[in-house]
């Protein structure tokens, strides 16, 4: 999530896999996928700059999960090694 302020100084949490576009006319525009329409302070830069944060952080999250190999032919004993490996 990204953090963002409304208009009206109030905080706001957006999910930037839901941004469909970001338009300015004149105040920022952030139109989701669902096309709600909601008027943020920030600008284009400042919100493209918090989402590449964001993805980046999703992405050094992901490669610091440790990986294990199942064999072919897992059964659930084998499932239940991994899943040991993993957690």
């Amino acid at each position: 999530m990204i953090q963002l302020t409304r208009l009206n100084n109030t905080p706001l949490s957006i999910n930037p896999d839901l941004i469909k576009f970001i338009e300015i006319a004149p105040d920022t525009v952030i139109t989701l996928i669902t096309n709600e329409k909601i008027m943020v302070r920030e600008s284009v830069d400042q919100i493209v700059a918090r989402i590449v944060v964001f993805r980046r952080a999703l992405l050094a999250d992901i490669s610091a999960v440790p990986t294990a190999r199942i064999p072919p032919g897992d059964s659930a004993g084998t499932l239940n090694d991994f899943l040991a490996q993993c957690g």
